[in-house]
């Protein structure tokens, strides 16, 4: 699996992590002039992807993940665009679900977090895999949950803390708690349920990716 080993990558393994940033980027800059939210909002909810794209840069040459991870995060990150875009308390897809299924509050909040854990838990499986001696078992997954666990708590604090830091309105909104006064639990657990639901669909999917990433890495060293 390549652990312990610097992997360099080539021009030709850039290209989709380039194609999926040319693509990100107009939507980027212009959710962030446009911003209905205020960009103080816009820029606490999406700074977490625009750090990601700095590690994973700064990363790719030595140790490119797998393009399925790529995928994932480009993904995530339109997720976190719009409810930065809008507040998660106010996203229209969340008011037209509220209003279809006759909901108590906009659930957006609600996808964030769930996917605040299915998409990075492939990112953090394949870094262990890559940087470390673990083995594929139970401790390994458990220790995969753990971390995702422990990012949603983390996360959970920032947006505590957020409240303190920033203007009342601009924390509020960026807590999105909506009058719950379970919010932070309900953040924590989906976080954690997203992380395990992402490896039950896609674990799969995920490993033939990183498979398909050390062939086309192997072929280019040889």
């Amino acid at each position: 699996m390549g652990t312990f080993e610097s992997r360099s990558a080539g021009l030709g393994e850039a290209k989709l992590p380039l194609a999926l940033l040319a693509a990100l980027t107009p939507v980027l800059v212009l959710t962030f002039i446009f911003c209905e939210a205020g960009q103080m909002n816009w820029v606490l909810e999406v700074a977490p992807a625009l750090i990601g794209f700095v590690a994973l840069a700064a990363t790719f040459r030595h140790q490119p993940l797998s393009r399925f991870v790529y995928v994932c995060v480009a993904i995530h990150t339109l997720i976190l665009v719009y409810g930065g875009y809008y507040t998660y308390a106010l996203t229209p897809l969340g008011n037209w679900a509220k209003e279809a299924f006759d909901l108590s509050r906009n659930h957006y909040d609600r996808i964030g977090h769930l996917a605040l854990g299915f998409f990075p838990v492939f990112i953090i499986k394949e870094v262990l895999l890559r940087v470390t001696p673990l083995r594929r078992d139970g401790w390994f997954y458990f220790i995969i949950l753990s971390i995702v666990l422990a990012i949603a708590v983390f996360y959970e604090f920032i947006e505590w803390w957020s409240t303190y830091i920033f203007a009342s309105e601009v924390g509020a909104a960026f807590l999105g708690s909506q009058g719950d006064v379970w919010d932070a639990q309900w953040d924590m657990f989906l976080g954690f349920a997203g992380a395990v639901l992402g490896l039950l669909l896609l674990n799969k999917v995920h490993d033939s990716s990183v498979a398909a990433l050390d062939a086309r890495l192997a072929t280019r060293q040889t």
